[in-house]
């Protein structure tokens, strides 16, 4: 476990993967286990991740979760268990003290990235804090959420490129970004699997082509992030949110495998 960014970038690259959504117990903790295992098995540091509530779906009957208290019961068991760091979002700042009770990492939606209120309550928990791009900021505007963290004194700050609008319903991923947050002076992270949504695209949900995620993961980890977002699933054509671009559970090794050896050269050249 780790209470410190200092301490999650002590092996350098890391992974912070899991799926989007809470869909029960069960699924949570099964996905936790398998994706420890290939975390451990490629030799990757691993924070889990899941939303206990999707305050964003397209539509009224999205399925959003099992809510902030049972939400975070489960993250907890989770936790406890497998002694794994957690991660998860939030929407309100009614959320925050409960949050920070069992949340390694608090993270800030992408659409809520310019929410001052709520960034500067998460930050003053003292946790790490993962500030998400707006698809609507340029890199450079992330410099004023970083000084709203760092206003509260708390200095444990990441930023995520999860792509930006290009269009109606679709995202582009412009790869400048990634080195130009990188010299905001925090760590970066890049989300291989919500960079390839289509926003809306199926009406009443949201779209995705995760045969794209592979692609974008390996340009992204060749500019030198410090680590990768994924939403894995598995069986992401089932899942109750963002299949269809999550990452299949059975194709992520070979594709941390590929990435790892991306970085260690990369991570050489430096």
């Amino acid at each position: 476990m780790f209470a410190t960014l200092e301490n999650l970038l002590s092996k350098q690259f890391f992974l912070i993967a899991g799926p989007c959504v809470i869909e029960s117990e069960e699924h949570a903790m099964g996905m936790a286990v398998e994706l420890q295992k290939i975390a451990a098995a490629v030799g990757i540091r691993f924070v889990f991740k899941a939303s206990f509530d999707k305050a964003n779906r397209t539509a009224v009957d999205s399925f959003r979760g099992p809510g902030l208290e049972r939400g975070l019961a489960i993250l907890k068991t989770i936790k406890t268990e497998l002694g794994l760091p957690i991660l998860s979002d939030i929407h309100e700042v009614s959320q925050v003290e409960k949050a920070a009770e069992v949340l390694d990492i608090i993270q800030i939606p992408a659409f809520l990235s310019r929410q001052t209120d709520l960034i500067v309550a998460a930050a003053q928990t003292g946790r790490i804090i993962n500030i998400k791009k707006a698809q609507f900021s340029a890199p450079q505007d992330m410099k004023n959420a970083i000084e709203k963290v760092r206003y509260t004194g708390n200095q444990q700050v990441i930023l995520t490129e999860r792509g930006v609008s290009f269009g109606y319903n679709r995202l582009v991923v412009d790869m400048r970004a990634l080195p130009l947050m990188r010299s905001l002076g925090v760590p970066v992270v890049f989300d291989g699997t919500h960079s390839v949504q289509e926003p809306g695209g199926l009406g009443k949900a949201t779209g995705g082509d995760r045969r794209m995620v592979p692609y974008l993961c390996r340009a992204a980890v060749a500019t030198g992030v410090d680590g990768l977002f994924l939403e894995v699933h598995d069986n992401p054509d089932c899942a109750k949110s963002d299949g269809p671009n999550m990452v299949e559970l059975s194709k992520l090794e070979a594709l941390l495998r590929t990435c790892l050896k991306i970085d260690a050269i990369v991570k050489d050249e430096l």
